[in-house]
């Protein structure tokens, strides 16, 4: 197997060729659909509001799911992040966890609509596969520094993210256009019959996205393997994991002193978390305020991703031009406001004024305040994708260059040692006000939060 070692001179700056750089790239292609189909545009509201008893129900079960994922990463990700750096592989790591997303995701397929006695089963799938899709992620980014010149690292993030984006959107065609049907019409969004004889009364074209979701995965990510070098192996597993939680502990204890790159991971614990919310509870935000379902959210994430693949391709320019400090405050205000737009959207008014409401077997989202839902939810798209690749590049940046793998583990650490705080909240909340709208007001404080707290880095 191809290493690091052989065709990487730092000293020189000479990397890898092309091809391994596109392999890497299609990392974030593979693992996209997961995020895409399962956890935010069809599996998600399909949960909510076929298989758990209502939808506010199926928000907040699935918010205790999502932090209970979340706790595990946060604990686990610094842990195997330094590991890692003292054995020197990745893509053993990725391949582990990357079993883990393809079996938790192939699980979804049980999911039939009103049986509520499989909603624990789906829900630790779920969680299994939200902790293999986030920690072989972890891996995947420490690979980045040794890919590209430092002055190309903000346009690999981000052709990264955007080629993602494309994934989903790819994802999304498929199922909406040739998978999923409307259990009414029998017909899928394009007016086919489904695929493989799909049935749409029991749900099957939604529940298909798990297996796709794994195959899919298992496909795409063949080529990092194939194409990309590794790092060489320096230690036995046993040696790096005493070493590895001896230079994690002395990286915590120094990190107070690194007051910009405490400052950035704190602001990014706080931001992740809103932003990783409000995308897992939009589609089913959405599913509740105008009774959507597969066939409207899957056209809206697919809005949305195309607006995401443009935001993010931008921000990667951007953010080797101004610097991804800037990248990442002016993703969040245009969050930031989009979101306080989106909560003062309802059926039938915009911004606290009464329109006209959806026509009654019309064309799809004939209803204005569903096009004003359009609009922001494509802000947001295009916000979410600059924002994550510039905090990738962010600690790219920041982070001493021999403890990579170790400050990634930091950084999805923050990215997720309190991202059950915003599931739990938004559960807690929709539970007790039986108002979805009052669980996602809370997110306007995440997004405060992390830009008050961005201020204090120094770029």
């Amino acid at each position: 197997m191809t290493t690091i070692a052989t065709e990487v001179s730092m000293a020189g700056r000479t990397y890898p060729p092309r091809a391994a750089v596109v392999s890497w790239i299609f990392f974030d292609w593979a693992a996209q659909p997961y995020f895409t189909l399962i956890t935010t545009f069809v599996f998600a509201p399909y949960f909510a509001t076929s298989i758990a008893p209502n939808p506010a129900t199926g928000q907040s079960l699935w918010g205790f799911a999502m932090a209970a994922a979340g706790m595990a990463i946060a604990l686990l990700s610094p842990v195997l992040g330094a590991i890692a750096d003292a054995s020197g592989r990745r893509k053993p790591w990725i391949a582990v966890f990357g079993a883990l997303l393809v079996i938790g995701s192939s699980t979804m397929w049980i999911g039939k609509p009103g049986d509520q006695a499989i909603i624990p089963l789906l829900l630790s799938a779920l969680a299994l596969a939200s902790v293999g899709a986030e920690f072989a992620t972890v891996f995947n980014n420490a690979m980045m520094p040794t890919l590209v010149p430092p002055e190309r690292i903000g346009r690999l993030s981000g052709t990264g993210w955007a080629t993602g984006y494309i994934g989903g959107i790819v994802s999304l065609v498929i199922v909406l256009g040739f998978l999923a049907a409307n259990p009414e019409t029998g017909r899928t969004l394009l007016g086919f019959q489904p695929l493989f004889g799909l049935d749409p009364v029991s749900h099957q074209g939604d529940r298909i996205t798990g297996p796709l979701t794994a195959l899919w995965f298992v496909v795409f990510v063949t080529p990092l393997f194939l194409f990309t070098p590794d790092y060489p192996a320096k230690r036995p597993v046993r040696e790096a994991l005493r070493e590895g939680l001896s230079e994690l502990k002395q990286s915590l204890a120094g990190l107070p002193k690194q007051k910009s790159l405490a400052a950035f991971l704190l602001a990014n614990m706080i931001y992740t978390d809103g932003l990783v919310s409000l995308f897992a509870f939009g589609g089913i935000y959405a599913a509740g305020t105008f009774g959507w379902h597969t066939i409207q959210i899957g056209t809206f994430g697919i809005m949305l991703a195309i607006a995401g693949t443009f935001g993010a391709w931008l921000g990667g320019k951007l953010d080797d031009s101004l610097g991804p400090k800037r990248v990442i405050a002016g993703s969040m205000l245009i969050l930031l406001l989009s979101l306080a737009a989106i909560l003062m959207v309802d059926k039938n008014s915009v911004l606290f004024v009464k329109v006209a409401p959806p026509v009654p077997g019309g064309p799809l989202f004939s209803g204005a305040a569903e096009r004003a839902y359009l609009v922001l939810g494509c802000l947001i798209g295009a916000a979410g994708g600059p924002l994550q690749a510039a905090s990738r590049t962010m600690l790219i940046r920041l982070a001493p260059k021999d403890r990579i793998a170790q400050y990634f583990g930091l950084f999805a650490l923050t990215g997720k040692v309190t991202s059950f705080v915003g599931p739990l909240l938004i559960g807690l909340i929709t539970a007790a006000t039986a108002s979805q709208k009052a669980g996602m007001a809370v997110l306007v404080v995440f997004f405060v939060a992390g830009l008050g707290l961005l201020m204090r880095v120094k770029d």
